[in-house]
């Protein structure tokens, strides 16, 4: 038998296998729509106990067409976003430090490893009270709960570098920006976009949690709005946009891992 053919004959189970991966998930969210339906009229569930999809869609179209949810959408982006540059940051800068001078970590990280002891939840309505209801305790809530995954991950990755490497650097008379620039950052890149997935979905579970506790806007404050009112629909909504502005997020940092480790080679 011709070589090329058995080597056709090879692909193409996983040819067809990455093309069925496409429809999975579109199949699979039809199949939990028609589950949920099936559900609703068989158990008889009222509306504020358990609404429909066909409810459900109707308030999203109500909310769509009236503004309001993007308008609540783009406050808690803005504080998502907001509370994760500001999280990303300090995290990396801090890691940085840690990851250099172990002294200061013996210092500093029982202080860390304590602060994370305390539920964002429990300390979040003293945030509210000392620095308002306003944008910035919502964006401090969302970067003290961005801060440690990010944290712990920018320590491990810069010290995933092999020792070897950096011997190397130094025979090579690099300066300390150099070995950062050229060796350190794309050796802890991996792990610390790792740690920037779970930031990034940690963010809008920050931001909800800052709308819970004091807020006039923001999908927390529609999600407050709908259970307060028993519309159960209007809290459905404020979920769906929630697990989608979490989904896109993910997918950014995605996107974002593979054009800056293009270099690697994977397996598919």
């Amino acid at each position: 038998m011709d070589l090329n053919h058995l080597d056709h004959l090879a692909v193409w189970p996983i040819r067809n296998f990455r093309r069925m991966r496409i429809y999975l998930a579109p199949v699979s969210l039809v199949i939990a729509l028609l589950l949920w339906e099936a559900l609703v009229r068989m158990a008889g569930f009222p509306p504020f106990i358990l609404p429909g999809p066909g409810l459900v869609w109707s308030r999203f179209g109500q909310l769509v067409a009236d503004g309001s949810l993007f308008r609540h959408s783009l406050v808690t982006l803005q504080e998502v976003l907001s509370g994760l540059a500001v999280g990303v940051s300090a995290a990396t800068l801090l890691g940085y430090l840690l990851a250099r001078a172990p002294a200061m970590e013996r210092l500093l990280a029982p202080y860390v490893v304590a602060s994370q002891s305390v539920p964002v939840v429990a300390i979040a309505p003293l945030l509210v009270i000392w620095f308002g209801p306003g944008l910035f305790s919502k964006v401090l809530i969302c970067a003290l709960i961005v801060f440690f995954p990010v944290l712990v991950n920018t320590v491990v990755g810069l010290r995933s570098v092999p020792e070897e490497l950096l011997d190397l650097m130094r025979s090579l008379q690099a300066t300390r920006w150099q070995t950062a620039a050229y060796l350190q950052v794309p050796a802890a890149l991996p792990v610390f976009l790792g740690g920037l997935r779970i930031g990034a979905t940690l963010s809008v579970i920050g931001a909800v949690v800052g709308e819970f506790v004091g807020a006039d806007r923001g999908l927390g404050f529609l999600i407050n709005v709908g259970r307060g009112q028993y519309d159960t629909a209007l809290v459905f909504v404020a979920v769906f946009t929630l697990v989608t502005l979490a989904l896109g997020l993910y997918g950014i940092v995605v996107f974002i891992e593979r054009r800056l480790l293009s270099w690697q080679q994977r397996s598919d």
